[in-house]
């Protein structure tokens, strides 16, 4: 099974991507270990996530089959 990754808003042109998809590898537990392994570097500061469209933290597991979606800190006005 894979895990389905979307980039949204800033994101997305920083990675150059909408989205990923990969096998989970066994060092992959939680959301910020995702992050580590597709870009080679530690979650961007503030860095928000979502797991099957449900708000999450960098430290919440991820599963085969999950939807994670990475996005910028949502600011208002």
């Amino acid at each position: 099974m894979t895990i389905n990754i979307q980039y949204f808003a800033r994101l997305r042109d920083d990675v150059g991507r909408a989205s990923d998809a990969t096998a989970k590898p066994d060092t992959v537990h939680t959301a910020g270990d995702l992050w580590r392994h597709l870009h080679d570097s530690p979650p961007p500061p503030r860095l928000m996530v979502a797991i099957n469209q449900r708000h999450a933290r960098l430290d919440s597991p991820v599963a085969d089959g999950d939807e994670v979606a990475f996005f910028p800190p949502v600011t208002g006005g």
